[in-house]
């Protein structure tokens, strides 16, 4: 059974250097950026771009999760078991790297998306399919032609580049952090403010998470503590050699844990290495880390103030109790409410013979 999987076509966590039925394109210049939001809007809630129509984008990417599923591990296709936690989209448009090993440039956003959408172990779906939903479903043929063009035949170039627009379109909102950046001293309580000042300072956070999203981009070292769930749970074990196999690791079936960007660059040096992650919207995208070992921000805090764990990079931090709350008061500052989205009206089928041609 393991072999049998293992040689499957890759896995949703897994690059390969196999073609992709799908190619993934930018938008046109024809598209107006709100036209193709608003159609990957559609596209992200339609289940039925899926191989047996029971997933869509945000069964994984919840809008009222932060767009991620608030589950430590996540479930893929069929609801089968999967070794990593869903990342969130919040702050996607100002990140560096994609994905929790950082083996996507961000500019390859929509080779992420084409991945999803056909990987076996996410969507499972068809790009042929998929162009074909789009044409028989009339909410999405209609989404379809005013970004388009009425005149313009769907394809899946511009399904891809429509999901990826709507992916990045959330989180990037100004926050209270923002504001106090600028110099707004009212922005913040005085315990967020304390906590910015810790975040700069003592604590050194922004030594990695830097920049509009909170993120350098790199690939560091922390030393997380392997989720046990991911060797007792033969599918999810089946995802973490899968994974590991096809991006060519020497001995997969020997690994036993996540290696990090180590299975995708092949140095030993990377091994347990991740990128660093996003911090906007963070309160919302619980529970935390590459394999959800932290439930809350407080526990994330506290094994950052420990130093890590085992060959981690970090030193500890000599943080008191009131620092350490502090510190997540400025994370919550970093995470406004979000806005309430819910997923569009369900479409029939329809007769649209000639539509779009």
């Amino acid at each position: 059974m393991f072999a049998a999987l293992l040689a499957a076509p890759e896995a949703t966590d897994a690059a390969s250097s196999a073609p992709s039925p799908i190619s993934p394109v930018a938008a046109a210049p024809a598209a107006r950026p709100v036209d193709l939001v608003a159609l990957g809007r559609e596209l992200f809630f339609e289940s039925r771009l899926s191989g047996d129509g029971s997933r869509s984008c945000a069964s994984c990417h919840a809008p009222g999760k932060g767009f991620a599923d608030g589950e430590p591990l996540s479930r893929g296709y069929n609801h089968a078991g999967h070794f990593r936690n869903t990342p969130s989209l919040l702050g996607l448009a100002s990140k560096s790297r994609l994905m929790w090993d950082g083996r996507y440039a961000a500019e390859d956003l929509s080779e992420v998306v084409a991945e999803m959408i056909v990987s076996p172990v996410t969507m499972n779906g068809d790009a042929h399919i998929v162009v074909e939903r789009v044409r028989q479903l009339p909410r999405l043929l209609h989404a379809w032609q005013r970004a388009w063009g009425e005149r313009s035949t769907p394809t899946v170039d511009g399904v891809v580049a429509a999901l990826a627009a709507y992916s990045a379109s959330h989180g990037n909102d100004e926050t209270p952090v923002d504001r106090a950046r600028r110099g707004d001293a009212d922005a913040l309580s005085a315990l967020a403010r304390e906590g910015l000042r810790l975040f700069e300072g003592k604590a050194g956070c922004a030594r990695c998470h830097s920049g509009d999203a909170f993120t350098d981009g790199r690939l560091h070292r922390l030393g997380v503590p392997d989720n046990p769930q991911i060797l007792r749970d033969p599918e999810r074990t089946v995802s973490l050699l899968r994974h590991h196999a096809v991006l060519g690791a020497r001995e997969p079936m020997s690994v036993r844990s996540d290696t990090g960007a180590q299975a995708w660059t092949h140095r030993a040096a990377d091994r347990g290495r991740f990128a660093t992650p996003s911090l906007r919207g963070v309160a919302h995208t619980a529970p935390y880390m590459h394999n959800g070992s932290f439930a809350t921000l407080a526990q994330v805090i506290a094994f950052y103030d420990r130093g890590g764990g085992p060959a981690s990079e970090l030193q500890p931090l000599g943080l008191d109790a009131h620092e350490r709350d502090a510190l997540v008061a400025f994370l919550e500052a970093l995470s406004p409410p979000l806005a309430p989205l819910s997923a569009p009206p369900a479409d029939d089928y329809a007769t649209t013979a000639g539509a779009g041609r």
